[in-house]
């Protein structure tokens, strides 16, 4: 039920300061008499996600599809699906993406309530474009405020672990030793 995420998005340098339309600028940064044209480029951004929904329901981070004009899903199996973002939530990090597909495997959703510090945590993802890693540790705190993590915007609780998470990981399930999803 593991995904990896590729999003892109079309971006502008944006104006060109009206200091550079000055025409002595404009000898030394544009033609005579014309400033150089705004340069656009394609963001691209990977993550994970996993699959809630056999219908092709799935979550990742928000900060992965931010803004995204594509976004691509990838299946543990090869298939490659275009998606739809169905929602975002930024203040938590979180999104739904749809994916045009049926009958997929779907991680089984837990709840944070029945976890106990010092219980087996296993996170699977797609760090650094590498698919399907995982890594164990423990789960060492429940309720860390965002405050006491140094993002105080976000407003939600959040659990202590030392297993790995590296970039691109993220949203990818962390799962208990029964094979439940933590939701928070």
């Amino acid at each position: 039920a593991v995904v990896r995420i590729d999003s892109s998005r079309q971006v502008s340098s944006g104006d060109i300061p009206k200091a550079f339309k000055n025409p002595f600028f404009k000898r030394f940064f544009g033609k005579e008499g014309q400033a150089p044209e705004p340069q656009e480029r394609v963001e691209r951004g990977t993550g994970s996600g996993f699959i809630i929904s056999a219908d092709g329901k799935l979550i990742t981070n928000a900060d992965v599809i931010a803004g995204a004009d594509t976004v691509k899903v990838t299946l543990k199996d090869g298939r490659t699906f275009d998606g739809k973002v169905m929602g975002v939530d930024s203040v938590t990090d979180v999104a739904v993406v749809k994916i045009d597909a049926n009958n997929l495997p779907t991680a089984r959703l837990g709840t944070a309530e029945k976890l106990i510090p010092g219980e087996w945590a296993i996170a699977i993802g797609n760090p650094l474009g590498l698919d399907n890693t995982v890594t164990m540790g423990i789960i060492s705190a429940l309720g860390r405020s965002s405050s006491q993590v140094g993002v105080p915007e976000k407003r939600v609780s959040f659990m202590q672990t030392d297993a790995a998470i590296n970039l691109g990981n993220s949203v990818g399930p962390f799962l208990n030793a029964r094979g439940d999803v933590f939701v928070f």
